[in-house]
């Protein structure tokens, strides 16, 4: 597994973000708005992928590091 890369308050906004994200997408699909779903969807998906792993690939790319919050 990589290095981690997402700690301290990066962390935590990503998780808000993602449990934001997924109610925004529910109610997006409840609603018939089918593509706002998705997008919210693979937000709340990526965001908690990176609050769960403490890793962002593009984090990794710009060689951003916020472990040390």
């Amino acid at each position: 597994m990589p290095d981690a890369n997402v700690g301290g308050k990066d962390r935590l906004l990503r998780a808000v973000l993602a449990v934001v994200s997924t109610v925004v997408a529910v109610q997006a699909l409840r609603g018939g708005r089918r593509k706002l779903g998705a997008i919210a969807g693979l937000a709340a998906l990526g965001a908690g992928f990176n609050a769960v792993t403490s890793f962002c690939g593009l984090n990794a790319l710009l060689g951003v590091e916020t472990t040390g919050d």
